[in-house]
């Protein structure tokens, strides 16, 4: 039952993941981190297949570091979309990956912008989206309260709408949820929504 959505405010972007790792019936862990910071001001949200999901994103994070290092400057965050874009097509014709992404960005020229790109490589610059069986009450939340010009307070409280949401009309829901942001300062990690946490292991 995973989720994840992102928005893009004013002058920044917001994503948003479940953290939970499942394998059929059972929750292996509660604390996955499904959002990879691709460099100092990209995110790479992604659902799907467990081990395509992470494979995939590793993948497109030491290829975008691999430019910088070759030619002295970042891809901006349309040619990230793009080459991701064009990855998932070339892996389509021979052994797909199982993986929909939300890459959000901020440019200095271009401000915030979010992408969409699903497991087909259909590509599209949105101002909202949402994978997962949590996207059906994502973006109706977002349909009825996003604008383009909301503060972060404002993105938060829409998150955190849509959280409450998921969480009350999955009937298997996932309890915990990861916020991380993209603006001029950089990529980070917002917060937690947390309903339930993991045990700590115990030492042998």
């Amino acid at each position: 039952m995973e989720s994840v959505f992102g928005l893009v405010g004013k002058d920044f972007a917001i994503v948003v993941a479940d953290s939970s790792a499942v394998h059929s019936i059972l929750v292996h862990k509660t604390n996955e981190d499904k959002i990879m910071v691709l460099d100092s001001h990209k995110l790479m949200g992604a659902s799907g297949e467990t081990g395509d999901r992470a494979q995939f994103t590793e993948y497109v994070q030491k290829n975008v570091a691999l430019y910088q290092f070759r030619n002295g400057i970042p891809l901006t965050t349309a040619a990230t979309a793009n080459f991701t874009r064009g990855e998932l097509a070339t892996a389509l014709r021979k052994n797909p990956y199982m993986v929909n992404i939300i890459l959000a960005g901020y440019d200095k020229d271009v401000g915030p912008s979010l992408y969409f790109i699903d497991y087909i490589a259909s590509l599209h610059k949105v101002d909202k989206a949402a994978f997962g069986y949590g996207s059906y009450f994502a973006l109706s939340m977002m349909d009825r309260h996003y604008r383009r010009d909301m503060s972060v307070e404002e993105a938060i409280e829409l998150v955190d709408k849509c959280i409450r949401e998921i969480r009350s009309r999955l009937v298997v829901a996932p309890p915990n949820f990861l916020i991380k942001i993209v603006d001029k300062d950089g990529a980070r990690e917002y917060g937690w929504r947390e309903s339930i946490k993991d045990a700590p292991v115990a030492a042998a």
